[in-house]
């Protein structure tokens, strides 16, 4: 009785180093990309001076918040699509994180007509 690991057919490999390869070259990007280009001082913002200002710091951070999940999700779903190797199961869970980060993208396009609602409720 032979203790080696089972053989794959020629021309595959294990899903296990195509995931864990293709997470690697994804993280060395991200890593990459979140260096800072310049050492800048952190700057604070002023407090608000108005009612305006409060909505529209409360857009741009709404409409930040919503892209970055949106990526998130973008990312997610493009590697598990990547990694399915063909599972019908995994590449259904890769479209619906991709149809996900749809949705994300779509609210934050549509975060500021929803604080313009808001304003025009406050006044």
């Amino acid at each position: 009785m032979s203790l080696r690991s089972p053989r794959h057919p020629r021309g595959t490999r294990p899903r296990t180093l195509h995931t864990v390869t293709l997470l690697g070259a994804v993280l060395a990007v991200l890593l990459a990309a979140a260096t800072p280009a310049a050492a800048d001082p952190l700057v604070v913002a002023a407090p608000p001076g108005s009612l305006d200002q409060v909505i529209t710091n409360l857009r741009n951070f709404l409409i930040g918040l919503l892209v970055g999940l949106a990526t998130l999700f973008l990312t997610i779903g493009g590697v598990r699509y990547l990694a399915a190797d063909g599972d019908p199961g995994e590449v259904e869970r890769a479209k619906k994180s991709l149809r996900n980060a749809l949705i994300g993208y779509g609210l934050a396009m549509l975060a500021p007509l929803v604080v313009n609602i808001l304003q025009g409720l406050v006044g």
